[in-house]
Formats: structure tokens, sequence, C-alpha cells
């Protein structure tokens, strides 16, 4: 018999969203970890929410889970994120919402979550995740590595202006008249951004055009290659270095530990640093022949390459741009849809978050 296509409403609804996921969805076993991680973060959360008369907020727990959802399907807006909300079980059930609860205004959303990238929440709760201790068990304390990569600020070129007032703009109708930059030496020193101040215009390398963005940076571990730490700051010549030397600084505990990196690290001052840190600097040799034809010296010697250990910390350091590659590419942060260094930073340290998130479910299910 043939089924009928007409659709006939109902008074009441008895749907289970519990019952509608399947026992083995990975999202089951990331919701775990994510609000065992967020109990853990109760203080911090309250510290955020002041008592007092006034409407209450959204729970800052589904406003968490909701930016992982984000984050994990390569949600690109806000306004579309409410709308997935909305229509599908699977997001209502992993958020927190019931059926009959309606999906929130993305004004709304958006105050909200400023709110909460405002309050370092994003670099607590990786760390939340990493102390679970099914979590904790799968990563390395000796071996690690460290790298960075561009993120493309909101702004446009043209924003780029100096930083005096004194720029020579064409005259053209509406507010994206055409700029004229021929024979204009622009520099961070004498422009900024109008539109996003603290971006500043950097070229990873040569014959490659200069873009306004800000340098994230990853702490790996080499274990299972999960990110342990990581951030942004300004993109300049020797942001790497500087901030590979502060994630290691703030490890916990001080044994000696190995790093590995790749040859933008190999600079004598860094290695120098590193030892006096108790770390074993297992850098790739820059080797490029100068101008002048001979070889660049490196500050790594015998004594590094001589053991085994550092050809295994340069194969395991390529599992770094796996997660670049998840982060600018699946969670969109490529180029990423906020301005200011802080809120920047938030946002990539919660992508850290769940690109550990999404790679734990086959790192915890038992052997076949």
């Amino acid at each position: 018999m043939r089924g009928s296509d007409v659709r006939s409403g109902s008074l009441f609804s008895y749907v289970n969203l519990e019952v509608r996921v399947r026992r083995d969805h990975p999202l089951r076993v990331i919701r775990e970890i994510a609000n065992a991680a967020l109990v853990s973060l109760n203080e911090d959360l309250e510290a955020l929410y002041p008592r007092r008369l006034g409407r209450p907020s959204i729970p800052p727990e589904r406003l968490l889970r909701a930016m992982l959802l984000q984050a994990f399907y390569g949600i690109r807006s806000e306004r579309q994120l409410m709308e997935r909300v909305e229509f599908d079980l699977l997001f209502r059930w992993f958020v927190g919402l019931g059926v009959d609860d309606p999906a929130w205004d993305h004004s709304s959303f958006t105050t909200n979550r400023d709110r909460l990238l405002g309050g370092e929440i994003a670099a607590k709760f990786l760390q939340a995740v990493l102390a679970q201790p099914k979590v904790k068990r799968l990563l390395s304390s000796d071996h690690f590595s460290v790298d960075g990569t561009l993120i493309e600020a909101w702004a446009s070129i043209k924003s780029f202006r100096r930083k005096d007032g004194r720029d020579n703009d064409s005259s053209g109708p509406g507010r994206n008249a055409e700029r004229d930059f021929h024979k204009e030496k622009r520099s961070n020193g004498t422009h900024r951004s109008t539109t996003d101040p603290e971006a500043r215009l950097y070229r990873k390398g040569d014959g490659q055009a200069a873009k306004l963005c800000y340098m994230g940076h990853v702490l790996m571990e080499n274990r299972h290659g999960l990110a342990v730490d990581g951030g942004i700051s300004l993109a300049t010549g020797t942001a790497e270095r500087e901030t590979a030397l502060q994630l290691v600084a703030s490890r916990p505990g001080r044994r000696r530990i190995t790093l590995g990196a790749d040859k933008a690290y190999d600079v004598r001052q860094f290695i120098g640093d590193l030892r006096r840190h108790n770390v074993t600097p297992h850098i790739a040799i820059d080797g490029h022949v100068r101008i002048t034809g001979k070889p660049r010296v490196t500050a790594i010697d015998r004594r590094t390459t001589r053991h085994p250990g550092y050809g295994v910390s340069q194969r395991c350091h390529k599992r770094i741009e796996e997660v670049f590659g998840w982060i600018k590419g699946s969670a969109g942060l490529a180029r990423i849809k906020l301005r200011g260094r802080a809120r920047v930073d938030a946002a990539f340290t919660l992508g850290l978050a769940a690109y550990n998130l999404i790679r734990l479910p086959k790192l915890l299910a038992p052997p076949a």
C-alpha cells in the first residue's frame, strides 16, 4: 500500500531527543567530555554573570556547546548556526535544548558570545578538557612540537592607512572608493588598519602577498598529536620564536622535554634559550645557501642530531600541520570573522579545544 504524502499536525509532541541520537554517535563521547570540563569551570562561569536583577542570559554551558558545533560543522555565521539549531534535532540534543524550546536570536547569541570570549574561558576550557582522566592518559609529558601559522584578519587592505591621517585618497563615489597605493611605502610603523588596529601587515615568505593578519601558535604533544596549548600574537618576524618560549615556560613542571620545530626556529639565540629552559631542541636544520654561495651556519649540532629521537621528533612534528589544516579549513578560521587580538585569541583557542574533541572518539574507542 502506498503511503500518503499528506501532512497532518499533532496536538502534542512526544519526541525524546536522547532516543533519536544513536548510541554510537561520536558526539556522545564529545558531549560527555565537554560537560565534565564545563562542570569544572562552574566558578569561572559564575564570575562572568554577577547576581543582579534582570532577565537571565543564555546559559554559558549551552552557549559554549553551540560554539563547538559551529567549529565541528564549519558553520560560517551565527545566523546560520541559529537556523541549524532551530530544525536539527542532533544540534538541539548536543546544546541542551528541548524539542519545544525556541532557538535564540542570532544577535542575542552574538552578544552573549562576546562576553564569554572576553573572560578567558576558551583557554580554561582547553585545559579542562585535557585534564579529564581519560584524556590525560593520552598525552605525552616529554615530547612536544611547536609551530605558527597566519590567520587573516577581518579587515580590507584598503583600511591600512597612515597613522597621521595624511593619505592621498582618490575621491570616488561610495564608501569603497578606489585606493591608489602606487609608489607609497607602507609599514606597520607608519600605517595601521582603521578596521582592526591590532592586525599587522605581514607576508609569510618572498614572492607572497602581504596581508593584514595575526599569527596563531600551537604547542602539540607528539604521542597522539593533540594540541596542549596555543594562542594568537601580533604578526612579526620574531613572533613564532617568542611565543614558543612563552608556551614552553608556562608548562607545568620542570622536567626535561624535547621540542620539535621547523627550520624557521633554527636561530642561535632561540636554541640557547631553549636549553636554559631545560628543553632539548629537535629543530630542523636551516642549511640554505646564502647569496655569497656559503651555506648558512646552523645552531643544531651533533650532540642533538646523533640521537634517534631527533628523527622521530621531526617526523612527529609534521602532524602539527593537521591541527592548522583542520582549524583553518573545517572550522573556518583561515580568515577569522572577529576583530581585536583578545577575541581572535579566544576563538582560536576554542578551535584548538574543538580539534582535540573531534579526535577523542577514535582515540578513546576500545581496540577492535
